[in-house]
């Protein structure tokens, strides 16, 4: 009487080995693709923030800008100069203060 073989027998044993390594090769290849393909996607992501942050520094906060100089400050610094000079009188410039600062 002849014994059966139960099972696959070596030949179906070294196929179905190789069938499952070949599908587990094939699925780690496809992770790593896949967390390689994430991580590119993170760096990507932190260097454009990087480059934001770099490309436009925040502007430093504006040193009180010296107030622009009205027009009649510089009727007036004429108008001392005139006193001082002699061409006009306190009382000429007095009047003409008053009425440049429309008082």
């Amino acid at each position: 009487m002849r014994m059966r073989r139960r099972g696959m027998g070596l030949i179906g044993a070294a196929a179905t080995t190789a069938v499952v390594a070949g599908t587990a090769g094939a699925v780690r290849h496809h992770q790593q693709q896949k967390y390689a393909a994430q991580d590119q996607a993170t760096y990507d992501q932190q260097m454009a923030a990087q480059q934001q942050a770099y490309a436009a520094p925040p502007q430093p906060a504006a040193a009180p800008a010296r107030a622009a100089e009205p027009a009649y400050m510089a009727e007036l610094e004429k108008l001392g100069q005139l006193k001082q000079q002699g061409i006009i009188t306190d009382e000429e410039f007095q009047a003409k203060k008053k009425q440049i600062l429309g008082i």
